[in-house]
């Protein structure tokens, strides 16, 4: 997709609704306790809120209506939520070399080898989304890897979790790296006979990226378009973004100006300093109609399970003497934790280890003791948690932020990593409903697709979309669908101190909501996988049609 296109075509929204009927649905929404509502037909005022639900044959308004939509039985849920994601990333996968769907090195290697041919103009060759555990590898990939592919110009490719990256040759020299380059604290040099083999973990990735040319605005711009008509398509209407760098900001601020921000944006600025500059002493109210705010801060304590970044109490099983990347020390993990809440931001820790989730618990039990009130912490991924841990989320109301097609995607992974006697506190969903910790859900997407039906379908089964493991992996940490709406809807709103707003389909509320082809509600997880978005409204408004 040209530029120019790509940051026009989120422009194919209708105009506003007021006073719109959209009748004959087999409507659904949660209230705030998680119960179900059932309604036939959903009247939406000039603000493009809801304004009443109606029950069965309950008699409609037939005067001084702008709009009326008979949607012919079809299904209608709230709009979806996604409390963990990358927009900006979003869409610079879609617009570069995108090798998520490469299933081993040679495949990756060819279509790394077209890309550039199809590209020659471009002077680096960026992009990512490799697993090595999909490749079936057995290691990390190399500078030499990529050097048969393209020798001759700097190629740089990151993992598919944002964790660790790989360059080659001819990117390693510009960036200066060599054998006697120290290793950064946060991060790890990937070394083979006392020589740099190309890969980088974690905070080691910085002594790269900052050879790397920058995205231009309109580079940018186009990313954005394209990362919205991607969520739109997939029945999104809010997401939180975790990691929002201030030039991030700025695109979504062109897109708010010029009438194209539609989806809506709870914003985690990457650090304290992106923080002050785009928010200064606190939470900015909602922009643009309610599409925009910044909330809060998003913070590391480790990296990710893939790269072995994350950080545990244990040695990895599959590596002897390594446990991992402590990111900040105790007293630097408060000290930024406490600049933000002192201004009343949020603050949200990636912590996916059983060791970073014990020192992001232990901080916030000491920081609750000076700032009272509904704080909300959030732990974001809270994967690998020592059971011994799992009541402590809810002893100061920690949201558990957390992404089901992980689970499915890395179970094979984590049982290598942990070993099973080391699994009792993985991705447990339903422990921490059971210990009253507020869930929501998400998808992390690029690491995942940014689809909530997958998600759902993952909630409840615990099994891939192949069906495996059959039954599910660790099947006692199911959800039941209606919990599992909840964290993509109400709960998900909670956790961004938007449930005023958004999240359910209750009077009052943005009329965000999505028209699918299957009552997702009475279906079995390989049908609600199979999920087609029919229309995605948002504030009142059909913003985009089709999957």
């Amino acid at each position: 997709m040209a530029l120019a296109a790509a940051a026009a075509a989120v422009t194919i929204a209708a105009p506003a609704l007021a006073d719109g009927l959209v009748d004959n649905v087999n409507g659904y929404t949660l209230d705030g306790k998680g119960r179900v509502q059932r309604f036939t037909g959903l009247l939406i005022d000039r603000q493009g809120k809801v304004s009443r639900l109606y029950e069965g044959k309950e008699k409609r308004p037939t005067a001084a209506l702008d709009y009326k939509l008979d949607a012919g039985g079809r299904t209608l849920i709230p709009g979806l939520i996604d409390a963990h994601g990358h927009v900006m990333a979003l869409g610079m996968q879609a617009l570069s070399l995108d090798l998520s769907d490469t299933a081993t090195l040679a495949e990756a290697q060819a279509k790394l080898r077209r890309w550039a041919a199809d590209h020659p103009n471009l002077r680096w060759i960026t992009g990512g989304g490799w697993n090595q555990e999909r490749w079936g590898l057995g290691r990390m990939p190399t500078a030499a890897d990529l050097d048969a592919a393209v020798p001759d110009r700097p190629v740089w490719l990151s993992r598919v979790d944002g964790h660790a990256a790989v360059a080659n040759s001819a990117a390693l020299a510009l960036a200066g790296v060599t054998a006697r380059t120290p290793q950064p604290t946060g991060g790890r040099i990937e070394m083979a006979g006392g020589r740099p083999t190309g890969t980088f973990i974690d905070a080691a990735t910085a002594l790269v990226e900052k050879a790397v040319p920058p995205p231009l605005p309109r580079e940018r711009d186009a990313a954005f378009a394209r990362a919205q008509e991607l969520l739109i398509a997939n029945g999104i209407t809010a997401v939180a973004d975790m990691g929002t760098s201030t030039d991030d900001w700025l695109v979504m601020r062109r897109a708010g100006d010029a009438g194209r921000l539609a989806v809506r944006v709870m914003a985690y600025a990457s650090g304290i300093e992106p923080l002050a500059a785009i928010a200064g002493t606190g939470p900015t109210p909602w922009l643009y109609d309610g599409r925009l705010r910044m909330a809060g801060v998003k913070l590391y304590a480790d990296g990710a399970l893939g790269s072995r970044g994350a950080w545990l109490k244990a040695d990895y099983a599959d590596a002897p003497r390594q446990r991992g990347l402590q990111f900040l020390d105790d007293a630097k993990l408060r000290n930024l934790m406490s600049r933000a809440a002192m201004d009343g931001f949020q603050v949200a820790v990636h912590a996916i280890g059983d060791a970073a989730n014990a020192q992001v618990l232990d901080a916030i039990d000491e920081l609750a003791e000076t700032y009272k009130g509904d704080r909300r912490w959030r732990i974001e991924h809270a994967q690998i948690v020592d059971p011994a841990d799992l009541p402590r989320f809810s002893r100061n109301g920690t949201v558990a932020s957390m992404q089901p097609t992980h689970e499915t995607s890395d179970w094979r992974m984590a049982e290598a990593r942990l070993g099973p006697a080391r699994l009792a506190g993985a991705y447990a969903w339903r422990t921490m409903l059971d210990e009253k910790v507020p869930l929501a859900f998400g998808s992390d997407f690029p690491v995942e697709r940014p689809d909530p039906f997958a998600g759902l379908a993952a909630a409840i089964s615990r099994e891939d979309a192949a069906g495996e493991p059959a039954g599910g992996w660790l099947p006692a940490q199911k959800l039941t669908f209606v919990e599992a709406m909840a964290a993509f809807t109400t709960g998900a709103a909670y956790a961004g101190f938007a449930e005023d707003r958004i999240g359910s389909l209750t009077p009052g509320h943005y009329a965000d909501f999505v028209l699918i082809d299957r009552d997702i509600f009475e279906a079995a997880p390989r049908d609600i996988r199979a999920t087609r978005v029919i229309e995605t409204w948002i504030g009142g408004k059909r913003t985009v049609a089709g999957k």
